[in-house]
């Protein structure tokens, strides 16, 4: 019975090396493993992963560009907005955001100055409802990165309504 749980635990000791090791080859954020032993009379080990938290840049409000601070005082009026797919769930597919459920972030265009179509400025806004998002960012390079806007919890001033 020992042999077969020390065995077992062995076992499951490789697989977090095994893991680990195939993680430093993804390119993706380090990984953090830890080992968890339930019960020796089960019989059973479980290994558990957790992405560690990635540094996130900020910037505030007034640092954002006028056109972004229009588009923040829209979503907390909740419209209305110049683009059809403003709005739309923000799947989240690159993972740069905290991870969420499903439909918990939306996304909206912030109009680029003398762009023909949508351009590549964005904000990412997460919360049940989206007129009273828990966290936005800003991302300038159509989601290839993000800013957390720092003090988006407080309503944009009557000076950036559009």
């Amino acid at each position: 019975m020992i042999s077969h749980t020390f065995s077992r635990l062995i076992s499951a000791v490789l697989m977090a090396f095994s893991l680990f090791a195939l993680s430093a080859c993804k390119e993706e954020p380090a990984l953090q493993l830890s080992l968890e032993t339930v019960s020796t009379q089960e019989e059973t080990v479980s290994i558990q992963e957790e992405a560690a938290p990635a540094q996130e840049e900020t910037v505030s409000t007034q640092q954002l560009p006028p056109e972004a601070r229009q588009t923040l005082a829209l979503i907390y009026q909740n419209g209305p907005f110049p683009y059809d797919r403003d709005g739309i769930i923000f799947g989240n597919r690159e993972k740069l955001l905290p991870a969420k459920p499903d439909g918990y972030y939306r996304e909206y265009t912030v109009p680029t100055p003398g762009a023909k179509d949508r351009g590549a400025l964005r904000i990412v806004c997460g919360g049940e409802k989206p007129s009273e998002p828990d966290r936005c960012y800003y991302s300038d390079d159509h989601y290839l990165s993000f800013q957390f806007i720092l003090d988006e919890a407080s309503k944009p001033d009557e000076t950036t309504k559009p």
